[in-house]
């Protein structure tokens, strides 16, 4: 088990995705997105949409990986040669052996390639198979049918709705679904059938 991920460089690859640790130099690769799709957070917690919101979604997230709290990771598309967005383990509880996966966005011309299923198989596979976690969680919007479904083809079990849970960037209030995938079952099929999926 690794109880301290923090001092590690995790990278994560297969012949399709890359995910390494953002850096504060990152913030030029990720702009165009924050200018040009700020759509890309309509239903997100936090907007990096504009060029000061992308700085203060960086700064955040370092900040917090300094703290314990979140790895986040920055997304290289291998097929299409160039960065495609972000996510990050989040809500760490070491003791507990849990953790929160989500703060994921592609740019458009990255969703629905594939290029998805790729990156929670690696990050699924760190998580229960080298760093011993014994579950992951996921939220979102549970009016966000896109993120519910992604997060039900990669395996995800429902477990519920927290109703009228937080506030979201706009000021309105969100309704949470909440998500899971257990190690348990991550070894039983939930990744022998992930991998059906994305190599058939």
């Amino acid at each position: 088990m690794k109880d301290n991920i923090f001092s590690e460089n995790i990278i994560l690859e297969d012949e399709r995705v890359s995910l390494r640790p953002l850096a504060e130099s990152d913030y030029e690769l990720l702009l165009p997105f924050a200018m040009n799709e700020p759509e890309l957070w309509t239903y997100s917690m936090v907007s990096p949409a504009g060029a000061e919101g992308m700085k203060n979604y960086i700064e955040s997230a370092l900040k917090n990986k300094r703290d314990g709290t979140e790895y986040p990771f920055i997304v290289f598309d291998k097929k299409q040669n160039t960065y495609a967005g972000s996510t990050r383990f989040y809500d760490i509880q070491q003791s507990f052996l849990t953790t929160q996966l989500g703060y994921t966005w592609y740019g458009k011309e990255f969703q629905r390639t594939g290029l998805n299923r790729h990156c929670k198989f690696l990050l699924l596979q760190f998580a229960f198979e080298r760093w011993g976690l014994e579950r992951v969680e996921f939220r979102a919007d549970a009016n966000n049918s896109r993120s519910v479904e992604a997060m039900k083809g990669i395996g995800c079990t429902v477990e519920g709705i927290l109703r009228n849970h937080m506030p979201t960037y706009t000021g309105a209030r969100r309704s949470s679904i909440v998500l899971s995938i257990l190690k348990s079952e991550w070894l039983d099929h939930v990744k022998a059938d992930l991998q059906k999926k994305i190599y058939s």
